[in-house]
C-alpha cells in the first residue's frame, strides 16, 4: 500500500504536469514552429497544479517520496571496470566461445537427448550442496548470522534426507535459500575494488579480485584441485559439471549471443552489473 500510495501521488504530479504542458504547446504551435533545443515554458496553470499536488502532501509523504527517488536513482547506477588487457581478454573470450561452440554445446545438447530432466537437475542439485562451505564460510565473513544458519540447515537436510544432495528438499522454503555469497562478494564488501577486467580461458569471465577470490574458495571445494588427484579426475569432474548445468541454458545463451551488437562488451558488462548487484544485497 505504501508504494501504492507513492504510486499515485507521482502519477498526478506528471499527469498534471503533462496535461497543461501539451495544452500550452498546441495553442503556441499555431503561431510558430518550437525549436528541438529548447524545452517547453512551464505556465502558471502548471505551475499552480503542481504547488497544489504538492502542497496536500504531509512530511511523512514528502520524505517518503523522496526516499522513492533515491532508491531509484540507485537502481539506475551503472558500474564500469578498467579493461586495460583488452586484446588478451577478446582473444581468450574468442577462444571460450570456440570452445562453447564446437565442444561444449554438442556435448551438451547431446546429454540432454539421452539424460532426462530430473536426472540433471538431480546433478546440478548434488554438486550445489557440495559447494555448501563455501557460502557458509563467506556468509560468516560477512557477518550474515541467519544466512549462515540457512546454509547450515540446508546442507543438513539435502544431504542426510536429499540423499547427499541429489533432492533439493528445502527448494520450497526461501528462508533456508539466502542469496550465494562467495570470497570474491566477501573482499567486495570491505570495499575491495575489481581491480581490472580478466577473461580466463576456461574459466571464463573475472576481475582480479573475483579471481582471488576464487583461489581462495577453491580451499572449501570438495572437488577441486586441492583435493582430488590425479588432475584428469578434477578436469573430468568439472567438465562434467559444466555440460550439465550448460544443458539448461544453451538456448539462453545462444540468445544472449545473437541480441548483442558486441558479444564481448555485452558479456563484461553482464557480469560486472551482476556481480556489483549481488554484492549490494
Amino acid at each position: 500500500m505504501r508504494h501504492l500510495h507513492v504510486f499515485l501521488i507521482v502519477s498526478m504530479l506528471i499527469y498534471g504536469g503533462l496535461a497543461t504542458g501539451c495544452a500550452s504547446q498546441r495553442k503556441s504551435a499555431e503561431i510558430q514552429q518550437p525549436s528541438l533545443s529548447e524545452n517547453p515554458p512551464q505556465t502558471q496553470e502548471t505551475l499552480t497544479v503542481t504547488e497544489e499536488l504538492t502542497a496536500e502532501l504531509t512530511d511523512e509523504e514528502e520524505a517518503l517520496l523522496e526516499d522513492e527517488f533515491e532508491d531509484w536513482e540507485e537502481d539506475q547506477e551503472v558500474y564500469t571496470v578498467a579493461d586495460p588487457i583488452e586484446p588478451f581478454n577478446r582473444t581468450m573470450f574468442a577462444f571460450n566461445d570456440t570452445l562453447y561452440e564446437w565442444l561444449l554445446k554438442p556435448l551438451s545438447l547431446g546429454y540432454r537427448a539421452i539424460a532426462p530432466q530430473p536426472v540433471r537437475s538431480g546433478v546440478s542439485n548434488f554438486f550445489h550442496n557440495l559447494t555448501a562451505p563455501i557460502r557458509f564460510a563467506n556468509c560468516i565473513l560477512q557477518g550474515k548470522g541467519q544466512a549462515a544458519a540457512a546454509e547450515f540447515a540446508s546442507f543438513t537436510l539435502n544431504t542426510i534426507w536429499g540423499v547427499l544432495g541429489f533432492m533439493d528438499i528445502t527448494e520450497g522454503y526461501p528462508e533456508l535459500n539466502p542469496d550465494p555469497e562467495d570470497l570474491g562478494q566477501t573482499l567486495g564488501r570491505y570495499n575491495i575494488g575489481n581491480g581490472f577486467y580478466i577473461v580466463w580461458p576456461f574459466f571464463g569471465t573475472s576481475t582480479l579480485r573475483d579471481s582471488v577470490g576464487r583461489f581462495g574458495d577453491a580451499f572449501l571445494d570438495p572437488v577441486s584441485g586441492y583435493y582430488l588427484e590425479p588432475a584428469s579426475t578434477w578436469i573430468a569432474i568439472r567438465g562434467f559439471n559444466t555440460v550439465n548445468s550448460l544443458s539448461f541454458r544453451t538456448e539462453d545463451i545462444d540468445a544472449a549471443k545473437k541480441a548483442a551488437f558486441d558479444p564481448y562488451e555485452a558479456a563484461r558488462d553482464f557480469y560486472i552489473q551482476s556481480r556489483q548487484t549481488r554484492i549490494k544485497k
